[in-house]
């Protein structure tokens, strides 16, 4: 079914749509951190292949100096390019290569060594001649972002703080590229440069209005090197000079100019920011010194009431000042499946736009097409933080997203598909705010983007299981994901009859229906066999015909407790089924009629739930038992792999919006006890787990028997954190009394990449 018209692009092919590779290679003291040594591509060709079937016209490419000729470049080792910039050639994809991503180069230098210029540029030189076809180049990725990040940040190596590390920074990586698009040049003298940089803009109080015009000039000053902008009449000559340039070298670059090609702007949800002398009103994380003055600086979507108009300004911005050919170079973000769909069709639609109003935009990128890691630490540690993107690599092999299927959609001009377009990003949504939203009298909200997203229906999602643990989770994430959806109690909708399924689907119009109900008491299950296979199967199936009739999508749970324990190892998705009693009997029979009904449903299969939002759960008992000094008891002997409600709630949505079907096997990772649960819950928390008792299932009265080891692992992705995080993040959302996990999708600090 195609979505309204209201949020079709404008999509007329002189657009193109790029993607790029997250291959960063940054190092921090004298460790390297290699992005695509993380998402495998390093070792895996066949990604070529994906990438083109995207429909993209280029790539961002690397060539990197760091893996490419680390010792120099007599010792340079081209087997890994040479069996992948060919492929893309054949494929019709242009690349544009880039040489260095984010790092320093190789450990013989580094951003501040005085012959670091002519060390890339020897390199630049080789790459041409050993690829003298290729045409587009990046010598070096995000200049002045590098330059912030490695001299004034002291984030990456050489972990300067000061003006004078940055400057030099700057200006060698600016005269790096001068020299590699010099040395490119005399093999292929039609090589063009895309220069790429964060695109930011500052918004203050007038209290801190000095600062943010000072980082407003910054912003530019790569390309404004590059271009032989810089003269005694620039706004931040003086600036350089008292930050150790050279007036001498700064007119250099006017004799050696090279403005780009095509201009690469970068833009993030964190790239517009906000600066404010009361800091008191902001997160401690937010409050920052310059030149030692305090101030909060904060993301504007987390704090201006009136949310900015988003990119298509800033490029007209950079249109009016260059008037050279621009290129959106990376669009992505760290959100839920539907939010990163909603960040890249906003930015399409901007670049249409602007293109529109006479700006030569060239295309649009679509970043980390095999998602990135550790961006929430600026890549400084490797703490498996990870951000997927049109493709997920947490499985045996990258598994295509919903981004994806929109790359098609955007890339053919064909109308866009997918039903959660119709929302509003978290970037716009009342919900975003860290702190109490800031109005600003020069507040300019673009009209087309508030409304692009409103029609006359919003197609929804069912949802059954309304006074469940489950339903309820499912609405209250829903709501805050902004996602469409009615949350359905048995008498709005009776999953055992089809005439009430049949009506609810005829009165809401829905894209999909989410199974969260049904029958949950292991043990009376025992004595209750209709019943629980009315709530668990019957009603089930009911509902994957229905969905195969109106070509809906469908998404029901499943249980550990379709196994019979006879492992020692995690149970994985292939494994056959073998139930114990009549609850594992009721869900296992309900997966092979849900999938023999309708193929393309997909069933989860879960196990051991805890979460903020209900007392009744296990740890939620055991904590609250063992704080007071009550006796609390659990099983030593039964195995399992908790998981968190929000968890669970998140990754189903994203996997049902990916159009995922089958079984999947989705919890937080670790195998352990009943009690061993409740040691780490209170381990944790803080607490003793004195009053903690021990006992063999056997002795706890259960009437069902239960598998004495029913781990679930994945054999198609394990896509959920661990449980020692869900653990924290749970406590938190507790002592925050939280109506959600206690966190703010896409909080990563992505200033650039």
């Amino acid at each position: 079914m195609n979505i309204s018209k209201q949020i079709q692009p404008d999509t007329a092919p002189e657009l193109a749509l790029w993607g790029g590779l997250e291959c960063t290679v940054n190092r921090v003291r004298d460790n390297y951190f290699s992005q695509m040594e993380r998402n495998g591509h390093a070792d895996r060709v066949e990604d070529i292949e994906r990438f083109a079937s995207l429909g993209i016209k280029a790539i961002r490419y690397p060539v990197l100096w760091e893996r490419t000729a680390p010792t120099g470049i007599e010792h340079a080792d081209w087997s890994w390019a040479d069996a992948r910039l060919p492929a893309l050639q054949r494929l019709g994809v242009t690349p544009i290569v880039g040489l260095i991503h984010h790092g320093s180069g190789p450990e013989h230098t580094s951003l501040v060594d005085p012959a670091f210029p002519e060390k890339l540029a020897e390199y630049a030189g080789a790459v041409a001649q050993r690829y003298p076809w290729v045409e587009y180049y990046t010598p070096v990725n995000e200049i002045l972002t590098t330059a912030r990040f490695s001299g004034l940040a002291g984030v990456w190596y050489p972990h300067g703080k000061s003006h004078t590390t940055f400057v030099r920074a700057l200006l060698n990586q600016c005269k790096a590229t001068v020299l590699s698009m010099r040395a490119i040049r005399a093999v292929n003298p039609d090589a063009k440069l895309v220069q790429t940089d964060d695109l930011s803009k500052t918004y203050s109080t007038p209290e801190m209005a000095w600062l943010a015009n000072f980082f407003n000039e910054r912003r530019w000053l790569a390309w404004d090197i590059l271009c032989g902008k810089v003269d005694p009449q620039h706004a931040l000559w003086t600036y350089l000079l008292e930050s150790g340039a050279t007036c001498d070298e700064l007119l250099w670059f006017r004799e050696n100019s090279c403005p780009p090609d095509i201009i690469g702007a970068n833009y993030y949800a964190t790239s517009e920011r906000w600066l404010d002398h009361r800091t008191e009103r902001y997160p401690q994380d937010r409050v920052h010194a310059y030149d030692g003055h305090v101030h909060a600086d904060i993301e504007t979507p987390r704090a201006l009431a009136t949310p900015t108009p988003g990119i298509g300004p800033l490029l007209q911005e950079t249109w009016d000042r260059y008037g050279l050919p621009i290129a959106v170079t990376e669009a992505h973000i760290d959100a839920n499946r539907e939010d990163q769909m909603r960040w890249l069709l906003e930015i399409w639609n901007a670049a249409r736009k602007t293109k529109a109003a006479g700006a030569d935009i060239r295309a649009v990128t679509v970043w980390a097409l095999l998602g990135s890691y550790d961006w929430n630490c600026l890549v400084t540690e490797c703490r498996g933080y990870y951000e997927p993107g049109p493709f997920d690599v947490r499985g045996p092999v990258p598994r295509p997203t919903a981004v994806a299927t929109l790359m098609r959609e955007l890339a053919s001009g064909r109308p866009l598909t997918h039903p959660v377009l119709q929302g509003q990003g978290w970037w716009r949504r009342p919900g975003r705010f860290l702190c109490k939203p800031v109005a600003t009298r020069t507040a300019v909200a673009d009209i087309a983007v508030r409304g692009q997203f409103k029609s006359n229906h919003v197609q929804p999602i069912l949802i059954t299981g309304a006074t469940g643990t489950l339903g309820s989770a499912f609405a209250r994430i829903c709501e805050k994901r902004n996602l469409a959806h009615h949350v359905l109690t048995r008498q709005e909708m009776d999953i055992t009859d089809p005439a009430s399924v049949e009506a609810a689907i005829q009165r809401f119009k829905p894209w999909a229906i989410i199974n969260a109900g049904g029958y949950v008491r292991v043990d009376e299950a025992e004595r209750d066999i209709d019943g629980c296979m009315d709530g668990n199967t019957h009603g089930p199936t009911i509902l994957a015909l229905a969905c195969i009739r109106h070509a809906l999508r469908f998404m029901t749970f499943s249980s550990d407790l379709v196994f019979d324990g006879a492992k020692d190892t995690p149970y994985v998705e292939s494994d056959g089924v073998a139930p114990l009693g009549v609850y594992g009997r009721s869900k296992a029979e309900s997966e092979r009629r849900v999938l023999e009904a309708d193929p393309q449903a997909l069933v989860i299969r879960t196990s051991s739930f805890f979460g903020p939002w209900d007392k009744h759960n296990f740890v939620t008992q055991a904590l609250a038992a063992m704080k007071s000094g009550r006796p609390f008891t659990a099983s030593n002997d039964l195995v399992v792999t908790p998981t968190y409600v929000p968890d669970l709630v998140n990754v189903s949505l994203d996997l049902l919006i990916d159009r995922e079907r089958g079984i999947w096997h989705l919890t937080n990772g670790q195998a352990v006890t009943w009690a061993e649960l409740a040691r780490k819950a209170c381990e944790v928390a803080g607490i003793e787990a004195r009053t903690l008792e021990e006992r063999p299932a056997t002795e706890l009265g259960y009437v069902a028997v239960r598998p004495q080891y029913s781990a679930l692992g994945s054999e198609r992705g394990m896509l959920l954190p661990s449980l020692e995080d869900a653990l924290g993040r749970y406590l938190k959302a507790l002592e925050e009394h939280a109506v959600d996990d206690g966190e703010m999708v896409g909080e990563a600090a992505h200033y650039a990449s």
